[in-house]
Parts: structure tokens; C-alpha cells; sequence
């Protein structure tokens, strides 16, 4: 019996040398094909590598909303008579979102790496970036100290920012996946951390990482055993920051993991929490405001004593409680950009999984080699396909869809987007650069503070009411909390 042992383990042994070579060269453990035969990670059988799955973490600042079903649309009575909410039932897959509205401290390191990166060299880049703190004039109110404080003071670096455009939104979030994947890499040993490095040369992006350029900090070249740059298909990056979509914010706004039972919504909700009142019905805070929004005629902050919901413009991203996927803010403060561009049949017209109506689509471009075309910032440049859905509106050369009204809180226009065509009675053209916002603010009537309730806004606008938050996909599985 220990004669058969023995040559049993003499026999395996080999075979435990090259597995075991092949996971310290590849950090990967040697699986077999059970198609081939053939060792998986294994440089003795051609190295084909395959990486076991991770589940995906969170990136930074974000929490995980686990998808469902949930009937998306107007909750309450339609009193703008809009018809352009009409409730419809409709899938979310899980994904990740920002915990709260981005602050301005947030929005500053952005301007602070923008400034250092381009500096001299593209100064407009800044410029760009900049938010537009005149959103706080009034011509017929004393706002100039939030016109110069309200971005840069510490006293509001914890307050959501605001005067940023939907355009500026989507660079931001661009922008935010290039550091953390950065980062990732330093970590991973795949980059130096280089702090000092400066001008736009060759400053990380995932872009240009993924596709081999030049990268400040790159060190797998340097290294004589082998060792690689990342790829794509080793799971060490993050997926792309961005806005979320219309259905994923109203679904995460609502909550409804709290509010089931057996599979079943117990109550549909008209706002983040239970009831339809806005006061809280806890013995904590029995009484107070849920969220931060005007009470009425000229009463944005209660009366002196009793400073509930105790902000008389915009409140710190955690001065509320968090809905039941832990998102604070889902109602009032600011409003949010969304993804979506609007139109007011969407409803009508829209898939039943992943809803969103936006899509351009798009294919990189190539220069003669072949290879992919970068721009100034270091992402590939892309360019929109010839054959995208006519019905659906989406063709770059084709933007109008006819005159509709654009429905602020009361009578003030001010806040149509300069530079869209605007009509009698307050009309404006809706185009593909007409995009969704929601979840009512700190100058908003309660109305506006249910999830269901949306309004429109050009692409290009900022107003000191809208503010904005960022989503993340889940790549493949992942466990149920």
C-alpha cells in the first residue's frame, strides 16, 4: 500500500511543479480546459491565460444598489399636465452609485489637477471646467456672497456643487474614472505614484493605457521577468464613472428594498421613504423635515427657534437620512442631472430592461495603421455610426422633435438654456441636447420632490438648483447583500 502511494506521488509531482510555477508566474491557479485538456496558465502548454472572477468592488465613493423591477413614473397627480411621466413598468440591473450629490470640495480637486495637468498649455481647459458661480445672482436679491464664496470657502467645501452644466457633469466623470484606475495601478505595482508629474504629454488615461501609449509612471517595461501592463481582461480596473440613467435614478430614489414583503411592494412610494407625508414619523426625529425644499411663499428655512429643515439654500450632502439603498439627498437640496436626454413620449417608447434614451452610437477612429486616434485628453476619439434608428430620433445630423413647453417651478424663465430658440408661452425646441434632470431642490415645491417627477434643461445650462451624482455598471455577478 505505501509502495502504490509513493509512485501515486511521484507520479503527480511533476505535474504539482508546473501548476505551481504557473501560478507564481501568473498569479493565476492552472486550470484544465474541459474541452481541450489543456492547462489553463500555464507557460508548459502555450499560457492561456484565464483569470478567475472577482467580484466586483465598489469604487470610490460609491455604494451598491442591487436591480429589480419597479413601476417608473408620476406617483402623484400630474397638476403640470405634462403627460410626459406616465407610469410603465420596467427592469434596472444592479449597479453602483454615488452615496451623495458630489460637493464642491470634490468639483475643486478636479479644477486642481485640470489646472496643474494643462496649466499653460491649454488654459482653456480650465476655463472649461470652471463652474458658473453667477448662477447666484438675482437681480432683485442681495446673493453676492454666495457668488464668491459658495464654491471655494471651506465653510461650503461639504455643500453640493452647483452651476455645473450636464456637459461638465459627463467630463467630470470622465475624468474621475482615469484617477481612480490610476490608482488601482499604483497599488497593483503597475505604475510609480508620481505626484510631481506635469504637462499633458503623458498623463495617465485608461484609454491610452489600455491601448499601449506612453504612460508617466509606467514600470512594466522595466521589469526583465516577464511581467506585463495590465489588461482589460485581469479585472483590476474599475469600470467607467458616468451619469446615471433616468430609470436607474428614480429606482435607486425610491428605495423599495425596505418596502417589501415576499416579493411584493407593499405601498408604492411617492417619495425616498415611507408614507406620503414630509416629516418624520420616528420618535428620533419626530416632526422634522425629510428632505431639503421650500415649505412655501418666501419659506425656504422655518422661523428662527425652530430651523427645520434648517437650510435657507443648499444643506451638507449628510444632513438627512439615507434611503434604504443608503443614498442621501434623493430628495431636495439640488436637483440632479441624469443621463437620459428627454423627450415627452419616453415613456411610451422605451425598452423594458435598462431603459434610456440617449444612444448614439459609435466606433472608434483609426488612422491608417489601424490604431486607434486620440484627442488632447488622452481618450479615443470616436465617431457615430451611419446606420443608428431613424425612428427613435437619434441621428447626429437630425435633432428636432417639434416645439414643447419647458416646465419650470413657477413662472421664472430665467433658467431656459441660453442659446435655445425659445418661443411663445415659454417654448423651446426639444433637441438631443435637451437633457433630463430630477429629484426637486432647495428653492423646489414639494411636488417635485417624488422621484416619479422630471423636468428639462439644455445640456449646456447651469443654475445654482442642479447639482449632479455618478453611477458605475457591475460587470458580471455579484452576491446578494
Amino acid at each position: 500500500m505505501m509502495q502504490k502511494k509513493s509512485k501515486f506521488l511521484w507520479n503527480v509531482f511533476p505535474i504539482f511543479l508546473i501548476a505551481s510555477a504557473a501560478f507564481l508566474l501568473t498569479g493565476c491557479p492552472a486550470e484544465v480546459s474541459k474541452t481541450t485538456g489543456w492547462d489553463y496558465n500555464n507557460p508548459e502548454m502555450g499560457n492561456f491565460e484565464v483569470i478567475p472572477h472577482q467580484v466586483q468592488e465598489a469604487g470610490p465613493g460609491l455604494v451598491f444598489i442591487e436591480g429589480g423591477n419597479f413601476l417608473m413614473g408620476r406617483t402623484k397627480d400630474d397638476v403640470m399636465s405634462d403627460w410626459n411621466n406616465i407610469p410603465r413598468r420596467v427592469t434596472v440591473s444592479s449597479f453602483f452609485m454615488d452615496e451623495t450629490e458630489l460637493r464642491n470640495v470634490d468639483y475643486l480637486e478636479y479644477l486642481h489637477w485640470t489646472s496643474r495637468i494643462y496649466g499653460d498649455a491649454l488654459p482653456e481647459k480650465y476655463r472649461n471646467a470652471l463652474p458658473d458661480t453667477l448662477v447666484w445672482r438675482d437681480p432683485l436679491a442681495y446673493n453676492e456672497p454666495y457668488v464668491e464664496n459658495y464654491l471655494r470657502h471651506p465653510a461650503f467645501k461639504d455643500y453640493p456643487v452647483v452651476g455645473v452644466s450636464w456637459v461638465q457633469a459627463s467630463e467630470y466623470a470622465k475624468w474621475r474614472t482615469d484617477r481612480v484606475n490610476e490608482l488601482i495601478l499604483v497599488e497593483e505595482g503597475y505604475l510609480d505614484f508620481r505626484t510631481d508629474e506635469e504637462g499633458i504629454e503623458n498623463h495617465f488615461t485608461t484609454d491610452r493605457y489600455l491601448h499601449g501609449q506612453d504612460i508617466a509612471g509606467d514600470i512594466a517595461e522595466a521589469i526583465e521577468d516577464g511581467t506585463r501592463r495590465a489588461r482589460w481582461e485581469d479585472g483590476l480596473m474599475l469600470p467607467r464613472y458616468r451619469l446615471p440613467t433616468e430609470a436607474e435614478w428614480e429606482y435607486a430614489a425610491l428605495g423599495l428594498r425596505g418596502s417589501t414583503v415576499d416579493e411584493q411592494v407593499r405601498n408604492r412610494r411617492m417619495y425616498p421613504w415611507e408614507g406620503s407625508h414630509l416629516r418624520s414619523q420616528s420618535r428620533r426625529t419626530e416632526g422634522e423635515f425629510l428632505a431639503n425644499f421650500q415649505r412655501g411663499p418666501g419659506d425656504l428655512s422655518g422661523i428662527a427657534g425652530y430651523p427645520n429643515p434648517g437650510g435657507d439654500i443648499t444643506m451638507p450632502v449628510y444632513s438627512f437620512e439615507p434611503n434604504d439603498f443608503g443614498l442621501y439627498n434623493m430628495a431636495g437640496n439640488v436637483n440632479e442631472w441624469v443621463k437620459d436626454v428627454y423627450r415627452p413620449l419616453s415613456h411610451e417608447a422605451v425598452a423594458d430592461f435598462r431603459p434610456f434614451r440617449g444612444n448614439i452610437f459609435q466606433t472608434p477612429e483609426l488612422d491608417p495603421d489601424g490604431n486607434p486616434v486620440f484627442d488632447e485628453d488622452g481618450r479615443i476619439m470616436m465617431t457615430p455610426l451611419d446606420d443608428v434608428d431613424e425612428e427613435n430620433d437619434q441621428r447626429p445630423d437630425d435633432h428636432r422633435m417639434g416645439d414643447f413647453v419647458s416646465h419650470r417651478d413657477g413662472d421664472d424663465q430665467s433658467a431656459i438654456a441660453e442659446g435655445v430658440n425659445v418661443y411663445a408661452e415659454g417654448q423651446t425646441r426639444i433637441s438631443d441636447e435637451i437633457r433630463v434632470f430630477k429629484g426637486g431642490s432647495w428653492k423646489d415645491r414639494a411636488y417635485w420632490l417624488s422621484p416619479g417627477t422630471r423636468r428639462f434643461l439644455h445640456q449646456e445650462s447651469a443654475t445654482n438648483d442642479i447639482g449632479f451624482r455618478c453611477a458605475m455598471d457591475l460587470i458580471g455577478p455579484r452576491q446578494n447583500n
